[in-house]
C-alpha cells in the first residue's frame, strides 16, 4: 500500500500539472460552500462555538477520507484514489499560472486587470495598490501559497494518505475563510487559525528549506535565503508564513514586508530580506521558483513514503 500511496501522489501531481484544478464540481469549492452554509446557521462571537464548527467540518472530511481509503482495496484502486485526492487538493498549476498572469498584466501596465486578478492569489485590498504594491503582494503570496497549497498537502498525503490530503485541505480552507483577525472572526475563527498553524508547522519549514536550497534556479544564493530565514522570520506575525516568506525573499534577493492592507484592516508587516523591492519581473521569477519547489516536494513526498515502507519490512 505504501508504494501505491507514493505512485498516487506522483500521479496526482502530474494530473495537476497537466489538467490544473477541476473545472466543474471542485471538491474544495464544494467544501467551502458547505462550511459557509453551516456558519450561517451556527455563528456566534464565541471561541467554543467556533471550535465545534471547525472540529465538526474537519472531522467529517477526515472520516470520509478514512472510509474512502479503506474501501480502495488492491494496489490499483489505492493508487487511483490517492491520485484523485492529490489532484483535488493541490493548487500548483493554478498558483503559478495566476502569478505569471499577474506579472504579464502588470508588465503591460493593465492595472485594472491586475487588480481583478490579485484576489485569486491573496486576500488583500487590491484597490489601494499600485504596480509595485501588487508585485510585492504577488511575490509574498506565491511564497506562502507554495507552502500552503503544494508542500503541505504533499507532506500530509505522505504521512496519512487520503485522510491526510483531505483533512489538511479542509483545515487550510477554513483558515482562509474564518481564521483571520477581523471583528467577526477574532473569536469564532480562533480554532481554525490555531489548527492551521499546527498543521503547517513542519511543512512550512520544509518549504523554507526548499526555497533556500533551490535559490540558484532564479540566480539566488542558498546562504542568503538561510540568513534571511534565521534573522527575520520570527518577527512575522504568522509562525509559518514568516519562515517561508523570509526564505523566499533571501532566495530571490528581495525585500518583502511593509504596510499590508486587508478589507478588514491594515497591518504593518516586518521587513524580510535585505535586497531590493520587488519589481514586476520578479513575479515570473517567483513563479519559476514556486514550480521548482513544488516538483522537489513531490519527489521528497514519494521518496519519504517508500523509505518508510522499506524500513518497516
Amino acid at each position: 500500500m505504501r508504494s501505491s500511496r507514493a505512485a498516487g501522489l506522483l500521479l496526482g501531481v502530474l494530473a495537476d500539472a497537466v489538467l490544473g484544478d477541476p473545472r466543474r464540481f471542485h471538491p474544495v469549492a464544494g467544501f467551502g460552500r458547505i462550511a459557509a452554509a453551516l456558519e450561517a446557521r451556527t455563528w456566534t462571537d464565541d471561541r467554543r462555538r467556533g471550535t465545534l464548527h471547525t472540529g465538526a467540518l474537519v472531522g467529517a472530511v477526515v472520516g470520509a477520507g478514512v472510509v474512502v481509503q479503506r474501501r480502495a482495496r488492491g494496489p490499483v484502486a489505492a493508487t487511483v484514489v490517492t491520485a484523485a485526492a492529490t489532484w483535488a487538493v493541490l493548487g500548483a498549476r493554478s498558483l503559478v499560472g495566476e502569478g505569471g498572469a499577474l506579472g504579464r498584466e502588470l508588465a503591460a501596465d493593465d492595472l485594472a486587470a491586475a487588480r481583478r486578478r490579485l484576489p485569486s492569489l491573496c486576500g488583500r485590498d487590491s484597490s489601494t495598490l499600485d504596480a509595485a504594491g501588487m508585485a510585492r503582494a504577488g511575490v509574498e503570496s506565491l511564497a506562502e501559497n507554495t507552502s500552503d497549497a503544494v508542500v503541505a498537502p504533499l507532506f500530509w498525503g505522505a504521512v496519512a494518505g487520503v485522510p491526510g490530503l483531505l483533512g489538511y485541505r479542509a483545515v487550510n480552507t477554513l483558515d482562509a475563510m474564518i481564521g483571520h483577525r477581523s471583528p467577526r472572526y477574532e473569536r469564532f475563527g480562533w480554532a481554525a487559525a490555531r489548527l492551521d498553524d499546527v498543521a503547517n508547522l513542519v511543512p512550512a519549514r520544509l518549504a523554507a528549506a526548499l526555497f533556500a536550497g533551490l535559490a540558484p534556479v532564479v540566480g539566488g544564493s542558498p546562504g542568503d535565503a538561510v540568513r534571511a530565514w534565521r534573522r527575520d522570520a520570527r518577527a512575522h506575525p504568522s509562525p509559518n508564513a514568516g519562515p517561508v516568506e523570509a526564505a523566499a525573499a533571501g532566495a530571490l534577493g528581495l525585500r518583502l514586508g511593509g504596510t499590508t492592507v486587508y478589507p478588514y484592516g491594515v497591518q504593518e508587516r516586518p521587513v524580510l530580506g535585505d535586497g531590493r523591492s520587488p519589481a514586476v519581473t520578479d513575479l515570473l521569477r517567483a513563479a519559476r521558483l514556486s514550480r521548482a519547489v513544488g516538483a522537489a516536494a513531490a519527489v521528497l513526498a514519494a521518496a519519504g513514503v517508500l523509505v518508510v515502507a522499506t524500513h518497516r519490512r
